[in-house]
């Protein structure tokens, strides 16, 4: 057995064990790190090392405090090794594929047809991955003077955390344990073997038939992926339209996108149970008689997250929690004053740059009497199909509960030049201001590169500037970022009322 295989069974994650894998455990979980000796009293103890543990953690020591962190699995966190990375690279080999394959609408023949290699995809996947973690090792968090301590932690005292049979005593703590896949409580789940988010990027083979429970963000993402791959996939969700959360033209947009690469899709029906039936798994259904039992290779479950709450003794340090996880105050701190909390173990927002953002508070509320709170952020998050989705800010009807009456400003990319010679035009801009005023209260973008496009929006949010700014900014043309110039360009025109236009006839005649 070598120095890799306890870690591997003990993380299917990083599964199958290849160079690039024993790359990523190198780097992420070293076989032979010694945790180093804990020496008085630390500024800040975090525990957890995904995105919002690393950042508090190199923040803190960047700025001279004394740093404990300490990760129980894998470095990086979802992220890295079963979130963010992995599945953005499976994406763009799916991208990849689709466009070779709707290559003939530009002119471009394939003589030979387009074939996928899916053990290539998943190999190219580990390597990419392998390299990027590199910026979250254990080596380089050392190198910043952090002491990084690979164990289970488990809080003392109001002001102690235990690791690796030591005692880190602390006068700040941030818990950034972040939250894992929810499992279903269904009958014959167990029994029959399911993926998550953390298995789904161990696979070697295609499956033929897979069956994804839950249309969130993270369930239509793989179902159109792995649908163009190849897979027969169906894409089960208990409510009426998919992604429940997004503006429903959007959700519309994005349902006709998965269809059209395959994808059968089955809403309102509820999955009650599960079997199996030789190689096969069965996944039972009722949908008022409407839905039949499904018959698959594989399952996927894309229901929600879970907080990792387990083992660390909350209950020692006077910290309040429940089944949404830490409870945080407006200021990220828990109800002991000396401990902080960031991420998806206490947001609902469970993004990787919202964990970003909240470690920042975190450094400043916890190490510089700061008062940074977390509701004054201003969040975009998009979601990675093709087209995307990208929102930031209200919908309508969330103004709507505030009080708060809206003008709305569509825009179809049909309308922008670049959209329609990319042969990328389904999609549209969608633009709420504060009803007789230009100020943003938030935006939906549908299009195929809508997460680089949000910011320009969220920009616009946090600085304060209104729709009459973005109609102003000049935009290279030919782009599809010009649609967002152009909701600016709506908004202008209605300040044109027939009695300002019936006083500029009056001027200009008289200069004539």
């Amino acid at each position: 057995m070598t120095r890799f295989n306890t870690i591997v069974d003990q993380l299917p994650q990083a599964r199958p064990l290849d160079e690039h894998n024993k790359a990523l455990i190198e780097n992420v979980r070293p076989p032979d790190w010694v945790n180093p000796k804990s020496v008085g009293r630390y500024n800040m103890v975090v525990v957890g090392a995904g995105t919002a543990g690393l950042v508090t953690a190199a923040g803190a020591a960047g700025l001279g405090a004394k740093v404990a962190l300490v990760e129980r699995a894998l470095l990086g966190g979802d992220c890295l090794n079963v979130g963010c990375v992995p599945s953005k690279a499976l994406i763009r080999c799916a991208r990849a594929y689709a466009d070779a394959r709707d290559a003939g609408q530009f002119g471009v023949r394939i003589a030979q047809g387009v074939t996928l290699d899916f053990p290539a995809v998943m190999q190219r996947m580990r390597r990419l991955r392998a390299g990027i973690s590199r910026n979250d090792s254990a080596q380089r968090f050392r190198d910043l003077g952090v002491d990084v301590f690979i164990g289970e932690a488990r809080f003392t005292e109001t002001d102690t955390v235990e690791v690796d049979g030591k005692t880190l005593r602390f006068a700040r703590a941030c818990i950034a344990t972040g939250a894992r896949a929810a499992v279903l409580p269904i009958p014959g789940l167990a029994e029959v073997g399911y993926l998550t988010n953390e298995t789904v990027f161990s696979l070697t083979e295609l499956p033929p038939r897979l069956a994804i429970i839950g249309a969130g963000p993270i369930g239509c993402e793989l179902a159109q992926t792995f649908a163009r791959f190849g897979s027969q996939v169906t894409l089960l969700e208990a409510r009426r339209q998919i992604l429940p959360r997004e503006d429903r033209d959007a959700a519309q947009r994005i349902e006709k996108a998965l269809v059209r690469d395959g994808v059968d899709l089955n809403c309102c029906c509820k999955v009650v149970g599960f079997r199996q039936d030789g190689v096969e798994k069965v996944v039972e259904l009722d949908g008022n008689g409407a839905c039949e039992d499904l018959h698959v290779d594989e399952i996927l479950l894309g229901v929600g997250r879970a907080p990792n709450l387990e083992g660390l003794n909350l209950e020692a340090a006077g910290v309040e929690y429940d089944n949404a996880g830490v409870k945080v105050n407006d200021r990220l701190q828990t109800t002991n004053r000396r401990i902080y909390a960031a991420g998806d173990i206490c947001c609902a927002y469970k993004f990787t740059h919202t964990a970003d953002a909240m470690a920042r508070i975190v450094i400043q509320n916890a190490l510089f009497f700061g008062r940074s709170k977390a509701s004054a952020l201003i969040i975009p998050w998009c979601t990675y199909t093709d087209p995307q989705i990208a929102h930031v800010g209200l919908y309508a009807h969330e103004a709507q509960k505030k009080g708060i009456e809206v003008d709305t400003y569509t825009i179809e990319l049909s309308d922008v030049d670049r959209a329609i010679l990319d042969g990328e035009d389904e999609g549209f801009l969608k633009v709420h201001v504060k009803k007789g005023s230009d100020t943003i209260l938030g935006a939906t973008l549908v299009a195929r590169h809508a997460g680089e496009m949000i910011s320009e929006i969220t920009l616009a949010m946090v600085a304060g500037a209104g729709l009459t700014t973005v109609s102003r900014t000049i935009h290279p043309y030919p782009t599809q970022a010009e649609v967002i110039k152009k909701a600016g360009d709506a908004y202008r025109r209605t300040r044109l009322t027939p009695r300002v236009k019936k006083v500029f006839e009056t001027i200009l005649r008289w200069r004539r």
